[in-house]
């Protein structure tokens, strides 16, 4: 049966799965997409403290054991320290290898920060480091097209929006995306040192 009803909708029988089988299927076509297609020992998996890199983790032992998993974690300035203290006690629950790696330093050489928070200036001129932010999305509920805003809020936690022009949300985008393009090189680094995936 499809997943979606002629409406579009999932259907309610998606979820009943027998989710041990699901996650050995899962294992296997890891060892042999691992093993066979790309001939690496183990796995890297990059551990944000969420639910997806958490449940790779988790598949990945099944897979391959604790001694063919190594975790990383990448923190970098705009991170939340919560989210490290997630991944560091998951990886110490499934007993994997791991190390922690702060990509700030390396970020901040880039620019990542300062092309981003140049953008911010234009449309805040008092934003400061201390200051915090984000893009969301808005329009839909007013029926209208979608267009990006940008929120801010000051140290004393004063909430401020402003909608985006195409400039600084191209900038800001571009300065952002140098995140996981750096948390990639690192991982690719220890796959390659480790003989992994």
């Amino acid at each position: 049966m499809s997943q979606e009803t002629k409406s579009g909708k999932l259907h309610a029988g998606l979820f009943d799965i027998d989710y041990g089988t699901e996650a050995d299927r899962i294992a296997a076509w890891m060892r042999h997409a691992v093993g066979r297609d790309l001939r690496r020992r183990g796995v890297i998996i990059a551990m944000s403290g969420g639910i997806d890199s958490s449940v790779c983790a988790a598949l990945a032992v099944r897979a391959f054991g604790t001694e063919k998993v190594f975790g990383l974690m990448l923190p970098e300035q705009d991170s939340s320290s919560f989210s490290e203290d997630r991944a560091t006690v998951l990886a110490k629950h499934l007993g994997i290898n791991f190390t922690v790696e702060n990509i700030a330093p390396t970020l901040a050489a880039l620019g990542c920060y300062r092309w981003r928070d140049d953008a911010i200036r234009v449309l805040f001129p008092e934003y400061t480091s201390g200051w915090k932010s984000k893009i969301v999305v808005a329009g839909q509920k007013e029926g209208a097209f979608n267009y990006f805003k940008l929120v801010v809020q000051t140290p004393a936690g004063e909430i401020r929006e402003v909608r985006l022009p195409p400039k600084e949300y191209m900038q800001i985008v571009a300065a952002t995306n140098y995140k996981q393009r750096i948390r990639k090189t690192v991982e690719y680094f220890h796959a390659d040192r480790l003989n992994y995936a």
